[in-house]
């Protein structure tokens, strides 16, 4: 099983790199567009800023080859929110992947979410095995309007895409590697997909 961890500058590359190792997996950090197509699995990671994240993507021209990607590609938190069609946070237009916009909490609220929050409304095979609603652990300020492709919610403020699915992309706000066994669970089942 051959993993690749796309690297672009953003992310926090080392839990999830501890998350697969706990699962007998060497995912490989790499910015190698063959590598990374060759991959039976890809995780777009990312923490940091939209606009920055995505000008980092296009120095290297992953923005070209994430796309056309055709084996599971799974985005965690920035990663998943690049996917999407425009992000508020530097006014920054995403892949496209998602058909929906990325905004920011309202001042209601304290931002970012840190901590732990609940998942509900799953319908994917990548929450097999999960109680219906899971904890999972999140940090983040903006977050995925709720469309056609959610496949898990959650409530902050508003009920959000925390979960999307379309083809053969997965996106999750939250840290699935950092969200104990359920989140383990995750990854499990991201890699049997």
């Amino acid at each position: 099983m051959k993993v690749a961890i796309i690297d672009y500058g953003a992310g926090n590359i080392k839990s999830i790199q501890f998350a697969f190792a706990r699962l007998d997996i060497n995912a490989i950090l790499t910015k190698d567009k063959d590598l990374i197509s060759a991959a039976d699995k890809v995780i777009f990671p990312g923490v940091g800023e939209a606009s920055s994240a995505m000008n980092m993507l296009k120095k290297s021209k992953l923005n070209d080859l994430i796309p056309n990607l055709k084996q599971p590609v799974l985005g965690i938190c920035l990663g998943m929110q690049l996917m999407c069609e425009y992000t508020e946070e530097g006014n920054t237009k995403g892949l496209g992947i998602f058909n929906t916009k990325i905004k920011r909490f309202s001042k209601r609220v304290k931002v970012p979410q840190m901590g732990w929050n609940t998942i509900t409304n799953l319908k994917s095979e990548l929450f097999k095995g999960l109680n219906t609603s899971p904890y999972m652990y999140s940090v983040h300020s903006f977050y995925a309007e709720c469309c056609n492709e959610m496949i898990a919610s959650t409530h902050y403020d508003i009920s959000y895409a925390s979960a999307l699915q379309k083809d053969n992309f997965y996106g999750v706000q939250f840290h699935p590697e950092k969200s104990s066994t359920a989140g383990e669970q995750i990854l499990k089942n991201f890699i049997a997909l």
